[in-house]
């Protein structure tokens, strides 16, 4: 079954809610956004709304950052025990191998902004999943592809052209690296993306609001469409 990925939670309720689910990640926005939370809001998510580390069944807390410092992600790995950093920028292959230095056990999911011509934004002029990730292989655990937005990179609610998706999941599978897709994502298209397209993994967000805030129905309703779909 594919993995699930609830991004831009902000209440300890909901967090708690989300996990009682068939989750596996659950997002937490630093990156400049609506749903931003600060590193201490975020530890407090962390560690009142998910079981413990260890606990079966626990989803794994993800940071998503666009362009962060070294410093920045420091500071927010002192106040939140993320378990995932996902970064949604221009961060090259060296930038992630220090990720991966100097936060031992930490993964780094590596995201690609498709554009409705190309993928990788203004990364290569060569928009081939080998040109844009091969430098990438050692130093990260997943890749996310998702709607390219000129303001904050992503996040966009906006589906992409899917038919982006196989050269991507062709070469994560020979890399044996995970493929999650974003964009626009609902309960009702994510039967079809994962019918046909088969990625690894779904994020959403704005997809299950209501009003711009985190709805428990939708949440559950696109988890069920999920894992009933192996």
């Amino acid at each position: 079954m594919a993995m699930v990925k609830i991004c831009g939670l902000q209440t300890v309720e909901a967090v708690r809610e989300t996990a009682g689910l068939a989750v596996d990640h659950i997002g937490f926005m630093f990156a400049r956004s609506k749903r931003q939370v600060t590193p201490e809001q975020a530890g407090e998510l962390i560690r009142q709304g998910l079981p413990v580390k260890g606990t079966a069944g626990r989803p794994e807390a993800v940071g998503v950052f666009v362009n962060p410092s070294k410093e920045e992600l420091s500071a927010v790995l002192d106040k939140a025990p993320l378990d995932v950093i996902q970064l949604h920028g221009q961060e090259d292959a060296a930038f992630c191998c220090w990720v991966k230095e100097t936060f031992p056990g930490v993964c780094v999911f590596k995201v690609i902004s498709v554009t409705s011509t190309s993928a990788g934004g203004e990364q290569s002029q060569d928009s081939s999943p080998e040109a844009i990730l091969s430098s990438y292989k050692p130093y990260i655990d997943g890749v996310l592809l998702d709607t390219f937005d000129p303001v904050y990179g992503g996040g966009s609610g906006k589906t992409f052209d899917w038919d982006a998706i196989p050269p991507f999941l062709s070469w994560c599978r020979q890399a044996g690296i995970p493929l999650l897709v974003a964009g626009g994502l609902a309960p009702d298209n994510v039967a079809d993306l994962i019918q046909t397209y088969a990625p690894d993994g779904v994020d959403v967000s704005s997809g299950v609001e209501t009003d711009g805030i985190k709805d428990l129905t939708k949440i559950r309703s696109f988890v069920e469409r999920v894992k009933t779909i192996v």
